[in-house]
């Protein structure tokens, strides 16, 4: 029943209130899609998100990889960060994270490793004091060599400070205490028998002495060199030829996989080992050692990569990897 009052239809406000209700719900779900963005983009996660796993390789890829003459001790291939200490070369190379911690298992804390380059920058200026004769156990020969060269002069001594350099900072990135020779930091040498002191005054767990060979055009590749049985005057190798094996056939290994180089075309027959019995330096050592010749510097696609300071850095991370695997397996 009517009392003669009048009353607006209800239709316009349902219509109003709808209207009202779709704007919020559309601000909100834009609200929640700019927050969702704005957390995928590095914001803090929805509670209960698990962080995204690292894609960092830790490769330190900004970081530059028979004798014959000696060539000079520059480098006219040098990069910015060469002719240092190496502490800019290769920080994150093959430690993992590349925060400087060691990969899990590959951990070298308490092992001490003895890094030798090979010759010295300096050697050609004292031919007489290097040519001195010294006895290695079973003959005698010079305190030293000059070493090798490339063709347009990237001298052998220069190659193997830097390889040396680089190595040191990857394997003391993994905890390692490491050991040098020589650090361009003497007038000329040492002796090979002094080398092989040094390793053995260490107690080294390992030692690599660094070279480059300096071969015919044509013969290719790495070779590592293994101690022979030795027993004679003051060289004993009974003790040390197993074992020095097994780092030189993980390092092998190692420097194969990471450089891509190949064994030696001319020497070891296809193996990339040699055994001698003719180097103080591997005679007159006390515990595990070998010499890495990383490739033949007068062969033009050798020392292409040789004077490559990004190749450099691949085979000094090479060397660390091999390292490793003989010292934590």
């Amino acid at each position: 029943m009517s009392n003669g009052s009048t009353f607006p239809p209800h239709r316009p406000l349902r219509r109003a209130l709808a209207v009202t209700l779709a704007v919020l719900v559309a601000a909100c779900a834009a609200g929640w899609l700019l927050w969702r963005s704005s957390g995928d983009a590095g914001g803090a996660p929805p509670p209960g998100a698990q962080p995204a796993p690292s894609t960092s390789s830790g490769d330190g890829a900004d970081a530059s990889g028979g004798k014959a003459g000696h060539g000079g001790a520059g480098d006219p291939h040098a990069e910015p960060d060469e002719g240092g200490d190496g502490a800019d070369a290769g920080k994150t190379g093959g430690s993992g994270d590349g925060s400087g911690t060691p990969r899990p298992g590959g951990s070298l804390k308490g092992k001490v490793v003895v890094v030798d380059p090979g010759h010295n920058p300096r050697n050609r200026d004292h031919g007489r004091e290097i040519a001195r004769q010294v006895d290695i156990g079973n003959a005698h020969k010079e305190c030293d060599t000059t070493g090798t060269s490339t063709n347009d002069g990237y001298a052998e001594a220069a190659f193997t400070l830097d390889l040396a350099r680089r190595t040191r900072t990857l394997l003391q990135d993994r905890g390692a205490e490491v050991v040098f020779t020589q650090d361009g930091d003497r007038p000329y040498g040492p002796c090979v028998d002094e080398r092989a002191a040094t390793g053995n005054k260490a107690h080294a767990d390992a030692v690599v002495s660094l070279h480059a060979d300096g071969s015919g055009t044509g013969n290719r590749g790495f070779h590592v060199i293994l101690p022979s049985r030795v027993t004679a005057g003051a060289a004993d190798t009974t003790a040390i030829v197993a074992p020095s094996r097994e780092l030189g056939e993980r390092l092998a290994g190692r420097f194969v996989a990471v450089t891509g180089s190949a064994p030696s075309n001319y020497i070891g027959g296809g193996t990339g080992l040699d055994v001698r019995s003719d180097l103080g330096g591997l005679n007159l050592s006390k515990v595990p050692k070998v010499f890495l010749e990383c490739g033949n510097m007068r062969d033009a696609k050798d020392a292409a990569q040789l004077t490559d300071a990004q190749w450099r850095q691949k085979a000094a991370r090479g060397i660390t990897e091999g390292i490793t695997d003989f010292l934590t397996h």
